[in-house]
């Protein structure tokens, strides 16, 4: 029987591993501070599978609040925790994919002089994750949601000596709390307009929500509050325009970029706006930008994966590309179909990049696929399982990635939203790009002549196997865990309570009627019939022709404006640097010579040391040390006295 202390108990136990990990992990050695996170990490899994087991096979669902903090106004502030299907379904994947990149760290971090305070941080960062999937209030979501950014900050910039990694936590600092201004000024127009930030209350009073008085006349309160949100949701889930943070977060180690791209902060957009389902089904506006911003996240974002040379990036841009396609299932009110492939992504992508962390050891920390080349021979337990984990990324059946990805495609293929039909062709032919971008990983780093110096040649060998393991076990999801699991999850009803589809806006049900149910052997059939089955497949082909070889047959591509642009990133990096950090540093001079010199230092602290030296000169002519004159200012004083007393009078 679970019980309310064994649900606290889940979130608390990497909070307690943090803290000794953090606190005492110099002290008592490294072993200490691995342990400690570790275990407490492990205990969490456990937690999560108890708990999942009795709420999904016995369809309990868990609602209490466990410590009020404030009561104002009628509004309870409150720390509580929301389990249900939903619920226990996120807290199975981070803390799973958590325990793999913990046990991994052991080995990537082994060398590094900060590995108990990495230790620290990564616990610190499941707990914070925890608190946000589990919430039942929107005050302890904000909380989850900003301790995620929190930590991601000192993650991302845990090597703080390279002025890289500095620069890259700056700005996904920076770039999160744009985000999040929105995400707080939903939150308060919550408030506002049901007078409660509890889940339960604000859902139920949902639709009968209408004007605001603190908004514009006209304006829809649901959409208002429902675009705010999801500005937030831009920006944790890198959303175009804020995608620009996540992949210059590949400057921090490659644990991290594991944690935060497969399961936890990344995701954390996409399952908020499934959480609030009730209210984003009340606006179709918000539904259709949702999305847009997703297609075009998903096309655009595919196309730079295929001009990185980085392998952490290429896997970055895959991450951008992949939250496109959540985000549109979103849009399309297909939210199962969206957490569905939050679930198996999860699991490719954190083995995608635990598995790039294998090459980089191995190639002494060169990140660069240029210089890398024949890794399959000398790595293969490696190379096995990246394979399984591209496979997966391309949507190749029987693969994970195959069922959650075609069922979105369906799915927004069957919506009546605005922008649908542009939204399905640019999903279409990312399947095509994320094909080909994948293959191109794998043949520049394992295939084909070893392009390293001699020394690298020499040394290159398998990985250690506490990064071995993790890999084989996040590769056996990786194949089959779309398989077993999209029968339960999109055609059992598994979601039903945690998210509401409005009536007729069903597009799970009307893609999977197409495609001749939820079985796995159904499905796969049916992409014969498909064409993004083909595209995926051209993808790989053209993969295979145009990086077997070195030089790349792509070269006659370099230097045409295609690849300039890509290269360029869009120019959204030069943009953001010349408008927004060149503006606020001109912004910045200007102010400090009209306000700071001329108003404060030369007005306000040089005018007061000029006024006390003017009047010290006139006071120095006061006192000259005659005592002539001071008694005759004496006797003017008491002249000046009786003058006044015979006046009163």
């Amino acid at each position: 029987m679970v019980s309310h202390s064994l649900i606290v108990s889940a979130p608390m136990a990497p909070l307690a591993g943090a803290l000794a990990a953090g606190l005492l992990g110099a002290r008592l050695g490294r072993a200490f501070a691995h342990w400690c996170a570790i275990l407490s990490v492990g205990w969490a899994f456990v937690a999560s599978v108890l708990i999942a087991r009795e709420v999904v096979g016995e369809g309990v669902v868990f609602n209490f609040d466990w410590y009020v903090w404030a009561r104002a106004g009628g509004v309870s502030l409150s720390a509580g925790f929301l389990v249900d299907n939903l619920t226990a379904m996120m807290m199975l994947v981070v803390t799973f994919v958590s325990l793999m990149v913990h046990i991994y760290t052991v080995g990537y971090m082994a060398e590094d002089p900060g590995y108990c305070r990495f230790f620290s941080y990564i616990a610190l960062f499941t707990f914070a994750m925890l608190m946000l999937v589990m919430a039942n209030n929107f005050l302890q979501l904000f909380f989850g949601w900003e301790a995620v950014g929190l930590v991601s900050y000192l993650l991302i910039g845990f090597w703080f000596k390279k002025a890289s990694a500095t620069y890259a936590n700056l700005k996904a600092f920076l770039v999160n709390r744009v985000g999040d201004l929105g995400f707080l000024l939903g939150v308060g127009l919550v408030l506002a307009a049901f007078g409660s930030l509890d889940y339960a209350e604000v859902f139920a009073a949902a639709p009968g929500v209408g004007a605001l008085a603190s908004l514009p006349a006209g304006w829809d309160a649901a959409t208002v509050i429902c675009l705010l949100l999801f500005v937030g949701a831009m920006g944790k889930s890198a959303q175009f325009p804020l995608h620009v943070w996540l992949p210059d977060s590949m400057e921090g180690p490659t644990p991290i970029s594991a944690l935060i791209h497969a399961a936890t902060m990344v995701t954390a957009g996409i399952f908020m706006v499934a959480r609030m389902s009730p209210l984003f089904e009340l606006s179709e506006t918000a539904l259709s930008v949702v999305l847009m911003v997703g297609a075009l996240t998903a096309f655009f974002m595919g196309l730079l994966g295929l001009v990185q040379n980085d392998i952490k990036r290429v896997v970055a841009y895959s991450t951008l590309s992949q939250l496109g396609y959540m985000t549109a299932a979103l849009g399309a009110s297909a939210y199962s179909a969206a957490i569905f492939h939050l679930f198996t992504h999860a699991f490719f992508k954190a083995l995608l990049f635990l598995a790039a962390g294998s090459v980089i050891i191995a190639m002494h920390h060169e990140q660069n696929m240029a210089k890398m080349g024949g890794l399959r021979k000398k790595m293969p337990v490696t190379y096995w399982t990246a394979l399984a984990g591209s496979l997966a990324l391309a949507g190749l059946p029987p693969f994970a990635g195959f069922y959650s990805k075609d069922v979105i495609i369906e799915a927004v293929g069957a919506s009546l939203a605005p922008g649908a039909n542009v939204a399905y062709w640019a999903l279409t032919a990312g399947a095509f790009v994320t094909a080909l971008y994948t293959t191109r990983l794998l043949m520049l780093a394992f295939h084909g002549e070893g392009r390293m110096d001699d020394h690298t040649r020499e040394h290159i060998k398998e990985s250690p196997l506490t990064v071995t393991v993790p890999l084989v076990l996040l590769a056996i999801p990786s194949v089959l865990i779309g398989a077993v699991t999209v029968a339960p999850m999109l055609a059992g009803g598994f979601f039903d309570g945690a998210i509401v589809v409005g009536e007729g806006r069903d597009t799970v049900a009307m893609a999977l009627e197409k495609m001749g149910g939820a079985s796995w052997s159904g499905m796969a059939a049916h992409a014969i019939y498909s064409p993004v089955f083909y595209l995926a497949l051209a993808g790989v082909a053209a993969g295979v022709w145009l990086y077997s070889g070195y030089p790349l047959r792509t070269e006659m591509f370099a230097r045409g404006p295609i690849y300039r642009a890509l290269l360029a990133k869009y120019g959204f990096d030069d943009f953001n640097d010349w408008f927004f950090a060149g503006g606020a540093r001109r912004l910045a001079a200007v102010l400090w010579r009209r306000v700071d010199a001329a108003v404060i230092d030369n007005f306000f602290v040089n005018g007061a040391a000029r006024l006390v030296a003017m009047s010290s000169r006139a006071a120095r002519k006061v006192q000259t040390g005659a005592i002539y004159h001071y008694a005759f200012s004496m006797l003017c004083a008491v002249a000046l006295v009786l003058a006044w007393r015979l006046w009163l009078r």
